[in-house]
């Protein structure tokens, strides 16, 4: 069995190498996907493809909708969904991508430090499986093809 995954969460650290790397020295048999990381071409995608817009909120827009487009299939095209909640950044993207993976009923690990209990305990009750650190979310990636 090979399972496909998708890594939610903020795209300013180097959380998703860690398990990524992991994950291969476990020999775990995964592939992974995850948003645009590169910011820049993750902001200018909408003018990359349609041209300048005429303002910052058309230049938002236009470029949403093509992430969203990307972000979509790639979530449903996996199997599991492991969304990071850190503690550096603002988290509106994980959250909405951890609620799509709820809403398109896939298996989903939330990882989120102890101080963000409060603010993600609705998130947390509809996740499979919440954790901490990502390291125990791969702790539960290998115990699955155990």
């Amino acid at each position: 069995m090979e399972l496909s995954i998708y890594l939610a969460g903020e795209i300013h650290s180097s959380w998703r190498d860690e398990i990524k790397e992991k994950a291969a020295a476990l020999k775990l048999p995964v592939t992974f996907y995850g948003p645009m990381e590169d910011h820049d071409r993750s902001d200018n995608i909408g003018e990359e493809i349609l041209g300048k817009q005429h303002d910052a909120v058309a230049k938002d827009a236009a470029a949403s909708s093509f992430n969203n487009l990307r972000t979509e299939l790639l979530l449903k095209k996996s199997d599991l969904v492991i969304a990071l909640f850190g503690e550096k950044y603002k988290q509106w993207n994980t959250a909405m991508d951890a609620s799509t993976a709820v809403a398109l009923n896939k298996p989903l690990i939330l990882i989120r430090p102890h101080e963000h209990h409060h603010a993600l305990k609705e998130l947390s009750r509809k996740a499979h499986a919440t954790v901490e650190t990502p390291d125990q979310a791969l702790k539960a990636l290998k115990y699955i093809f155990e």
